[in-house]
């Protein structure tokens, strides 16, 4: 029985990434899910309460195999340096995957803090892999540097997710560019130095 279940519900979870794939949240209804594995709706209702819920346990299925992709790309890369741009680089091309729909589509849902909390934890998880890169590139603050850093990549995802896919390249080239060397438009010059501001008493 137990066996079953489980496997009901990993059906579930296939049908959902399919329904993600081919029509986005929209797409992903009950009804659906219920065609889609030959469920009663009401059945379906036994394994997920929402869709929030479907999104969620599909995040914690997924997201381990898309930060191994991550770092499985920084990895092949010498150098810190390229080993940031390969993390940039690497979470647009899988943001712009409809099979990774599901990790996309989580901004889109009310969560309960609970399912939030989790979902933070695994996106540590992810910033994690670039702070050592970070490190080795001189930053003082790496950990902070990695967050602002991953805003700078969430962005780009957003934008990427309403343009033309024929500009996908050039928002991940501004990126990289913007995570690299800050708004000098001149990559090759050294970046201005910004003064700490002081404060009076």
């Amino acid at each position: 029985m137990a066996e079953h279940r489980q496997l009901q519900r990993a059906a579930l979870l296939d049908a959902a990434r399919s329904l993600l794939t081919e029509g986005g949240m929209d797409a992903l209804t009950f009804p659906a899910l219920a065609a889609r594995t030959g469920l009663a709706r009401s059945s379906v209702y036994e394994y997920f309460g929402s869709r929030a819920a479907v999104i969620e346990e599909l995040c914690a299925v997924d997201f381990p195999l898309w930060a191994a992709e991550i770092e499985a790309g920084m990895g092949a890369c010498d150098g810190p340096a390229a080993k940031v741009e390969a993390y940039v680089r690497g979470q647009l091309a899988l943001a712009g995957d409809p099979r990774h729909r599901a990790i996309t589509a989580i901004s889109m849902l009310e969560l309960d803090e609970a399912a939030r909390e989790r979902i933070r934890a695994a996106h540590t998880e992810l910033v994690a892999l670039v702070v050592r890169a970070l490190q080795d590139l001189g930053h003082t603050q790496p950990r902070l540097a990695a967050a602002l850093l991953q805003g700078v990549v969430e962005a780009a995802v957003r934008q990427a997710a309403h343009a033309p896919a024929e500009e996908s390249g050039v928002i991940a080239d501004a990126a990289v560019t913007l995570v690299l060397h800050g708004l000098v438009t001149d990559t090759t010059s050294t970046p201005p130095t910004v003064a700490t501001p002081t404060t009076t008493r």
